[in-house]
């Protein structure tokens, strides 16, 4: 049984003096390496859960749910840009953990925020995943592209209905055929958990606005090492025009996984551990 210690966000009251997200670990006996896992733009912690348990065996695993996501709240004063996200990450992982050093893997957004704390906080980062992550794109947003809104408008309007509505295919199709090509082997879990978090994520335009007018070109030290993944079906970051990789430093590592979409721990859960385990270089 994983040791699970959930820290929630302080009172608001101190929010006014320090924003801090709201994290969850789960211990590992055999390793005092930790591992953080950072999610992507209207989604939740909830979204690591097909790849924790075997994590969980070789690291301390941190899960961290970003403003207005999750269980942290959303505060109006609080920069969304990714340089400012990682850096709040960064804080309240000391703040709520007491670490300052660990390998942090993040998905689309998270691992736009993942690359950035890296290049911003070196001496804090010892390796970097990331899976689909944004930012890579041949030319920054200047607005939100079109069909930004179908998710969250979805997602809201089954709140209350779906735990139902997760059980009839043709929905499970509407809303996971376009992220993942495997989305008939989807859990209803998994199903049930994005939904939720997509629908109650006050800080879902917050954080796609901070993207505006920006994308990922800063330096990273070449003693952290870097892996990037994406799925050769990722319709939401696709090659075309969203994964360029000249934005990236030399040493990283780049890989194609097959049959995969937006969201490698969900397709590729088992081919996402390893590579992590080999970015870490903790061995298997």
């Amino acid at each position: 049984m994983q040791n699970l210690l959930h820290v929630l966000a302080p009172g608001p009251w101190l929010l006014e003096i320090e924003m801090r997200l709201s994290t969850r670990s789960y211990n590992s006996p055999a390793s005092k390496d930790v591992l953080v896992l950072v999610h992507g733009l209207g989604s939740a912690a909830t979204a690591w859960k097909p790849i924790i348990p075997a994590l969980s065996e070789k690291f301390n695993v941190i899960t961290v749910d970003l403003p207005g996501h999750g269980e942290s709240p959303m505060d109006s004063g609080q920069a969304m840009d990714p340089q400012s996200l990682a850096l709040l990450l960064r804080d309240s992982i000391k703040a709520n953990h007491g670490i300052d050093e660990f390998h942090v893997v993040g998905n689309s957004l998270g691992g736009w925020i993942s690359l950035e704390l890296a290049s911003l906080s070196p001496q804090n980062i010892k390796s970097v995943t990331g899976l689909a992550p944004a930012g890579l794109w041949l030319a920054p947003y200047s607005a939100r592209y079109p069909g930004t809104a179908i998710a969250k408008i979805l997602a809201k309007a089954i709140k209350v209905v779906a735990p139902y509505v997760v059980d009839i295919e043709y929905a499970r199709k509407v809303g996971f055929e376009d992220v993942s090509p495997r989305w008939k082997e989807l859990s209803k879990e998994i199903c049930l958990d994005a939904t939720m978090a997509m629908a109650t994520s006050a800080g879902y335009y917050p954080a796609w606005d901070g993207m505006l007018k920006r994308r990922f070109d800063s330096p990273i030290n070449s003693d952290i090492p870097i892996t990037v993944i994406f799925g050769d079906s990722d319709n939401t970051l696709p090659a075309r025009d969203c994964q360029e990789r000249t934005l990236m430093p030399e040493h990283a590592q780049w890989f194609i996984f097959k049959e995969c979409g937006h969201a490698p721990m969900w397709d590729s859960p088992q081919q996402c551990v390893e590579k992590i385990f080999d970015t870490t270089g903790v061995s298997r």
